[in-house]
């Protein structure tokens, strides 16, 4: 386990990561290279209904800093770079995207042994300020988030959330949509690997009084081969099969079917990412 909390982003990820992690609803391959500099070089491929986009994305890391560069089939260039230990404890992201110049983002994180605090200040007019701070241990977290429009002098969100991790189990529950939303989940590893587990989660929209209820898990058949499976109170039950063709390079499957009307088309997603 971590040193400390966490970001503000890790309180509830486990089992959004559980629930929504590879199932994709298109076609997607991934092929990516590493040349002896040190230089990742990565080629997406996908298709979604009767389009097809792509990017080939380098990526290069140097002592403490990581340079990662995308461009896409309509010639947007996307760049990030993260530099670690600028200030002791600190890691700073810049990102942009060209043509779209007001797309910039700035983001600064500080990770200590019981606090965490992250603001990002999107380059945008006009700017926009989002602030995190998280406090506690790797048990147990606080976390608060908050985003500032400065020209309206208005708060565009606000959310609290808090989470409790133990070595096969992790719970948290987060108000968000500035208290409209409230989402519990509950996640179980019935091993140290956490390859094979168990998720709930449930979510409360007090506007609407509209509640979602999401069961779901992972297996894994062997050291090759996960399934997963979520089902929720609106039938929707989706599934994933991945399987390791060879080391590092994945073959995913999934589908999506509606309980309560079977008459329609279920939908398919393939993935495949081969890697050295």
């Amino acid at each position: 386990m971590s040193k400390g909390p966490g970001l503000f982003s890790d309180i509830g990820k486990k089992a959004k990561d559980l629930l929504t992690k590879d199932y994709v609803s298109d076609q997607k391959i991934t092929v990516s290279t590493y040349s002896d500099t040190g230089v990742a070089i990565t080629s997406t491929a996908v298709k979604k209904g009767g389009l097809s986009t792509g990017d080939v994305g380098a990526q290069y890391k140097f002592k403490n800093t990581l340079i990662d560069v995308k461009v896409d089939t309509e010639a947007n260039i996307s760049t990030t770079l993260i530099i670690t230990d600028i200030v002791p404890s600190t890691k700073t992201i810049a990102s942009f995207k060209l043509p779209d110049y007001s797309s910039g983002k700035l983001e600064v994180q500080y990770l200590h042994h019981h606090a965490t605090f992250t603001t990002a200040v999107a380059l945008n007019q006009p700017p926009t300020v989002d602030l995190t701070a998280t406090v506690g241990t790797p048990t147990i977290a606080f976390g608060a988030e908050a985003g500032y429009e400065t020209a309206s002098g208005k708060f565009t969100k606000y959310t609290a959330g808090i989470s409790v991790t133990k070595p096969d189990s992790c719970a948290s529950i987060l108000l968000g949509d500035k208290g409209d939303t409230i989402r519990a989940s509950y996640v179980h590893n019935f091993d140290q690997l956490k390859m094979s587990a168990a998720v709930g989660e449930i979510t409360r929209r007090f506007s609407t009084n509209e509640n979602t209820f999401t069961v779901g898990g992972s297996y894994a058949v062997d050291n090759l081969t996960v399934v997963k499976a979520k089902l929720n109170n609106h039938g929707k039950l989706g599934t994933v099969l991945q399987h390791e063709l060879i080391p590092k390079s994945l073959l995913t499957i999934s589908s999506e079917f509606d309980t309560k009307a079977l008459d329609k088309t279920p939908r398919f997603g393939l993935a495949l990412a081969l890697k050295p």
